[in-house]
């Protein structure tokens, strides 16, 4: 699996406090089949052109070399899009090698200014891949189609899927349209983690779902690639019905 969203450069933002905190997410995450992670820290785009570049390469250096073996880290910023016309061209803002630019939007709702924002960020040369977009106010799934109409990735919060209330019900919306291109764990060194949610599109009848959200999509949007189409996931059977069929099975023995 690979992760593009997660806050594991130690102690320059709301994530992982410590180095030794970030190792141990990693050695759990290698465990659970992970094997690329993109360190993600937030940066402001009115101030993209103060990131701390070479700060942030050299401590995701260190991060490298105590990681455990067989993960591999990438470089990226989640870039919250607190003004107009921001200019992300510079390719040390992307994730890893690629054009794609992980962003957001700020917590209020969303006006006609989000749309334009994207269009004129996907002019710029740049892949704009929107952060969670479950937890917006005003996001809509006519919104979403709009945004992937003009080349923007759908980058769901993977655990949102698994959530009660109004943020999980539409990221299961978005999920059956097939409008999610990308999952991620957005970890703060904590729990957080793709595994479980690989687990639950497993009893959901989504195994080529994980496969292709989690696996092929964010390896071909680190490669510059076309990523796949999602196929909406319909008409399958939830956890409880999977542990109904389990439990009648073994009655009928």
């Amino acid at each position: 699996m690979i992760d593009l969203h997660t806050h594991l450069l130690p102690g320059v933002d709301d994530g992982s406090r410590t180095m030794e905190n970030s190792i141990r997410v990693l050695e759990r995450m290698r465990a659970e089949g992970v094997t690329d992670v993109a360190c993600t820290p937030h940066l402001d785009a009115s101030r993209a052109r103060e990131a701390p570049f070479e700060a942030y390469a050299a401590l995701r250096a260190e991060l490298q070399a105590k990681a455990p073996p067989g993960i591999t880290l990438h470089k990226g910023f989640e870039i919250m899009l607190d003004a107009a016309s921001a200019d992300l061209t510079d390719p040390r803002l992307a994730l890893g090698d690629s054009k794609a630019v992980l962003v957001e939007f700020p917590r209020e709702p969303l006006g006609q200014h989000s749309t334009d924002d994207l269009m004129q960020l996907r002019a710029s040369g740049v892949v704009p891949v929107i952060a969670h977009p479950e937890r917006y106010q005003g996001i809509t799934l006519d919104r979403l189609y709009i945004w992937r109409d003009i080349g923007v990735v759908i980058q769901g919060d993977a655990l949102l899927l698994l959530a009660a209330g109004r943020k999980g019900d539409f990221a299961r919306k978005a999920l059956a349209e097939g409008l999610l291109d990308i999952l991620a764990s957005d970890n703060h060194g904590d729990a957080r983690a793709l595994a479980t949610v690989k687990l639950w599109l497993h009893e959901v009848g989504g195994d080529r779902h994980a496969h292709i959200l989690m696996e092929r999509n964010p390896r071909h949007l680190l490669d510059d690639e076309m990523l796949e189409g999602v196929p909406p996931l319909h008409e399958h059977k939830t956890i409880w019905d999977r542990l109904r069929e389990l439990f009648t099975v073994g009655r009928g023995g």
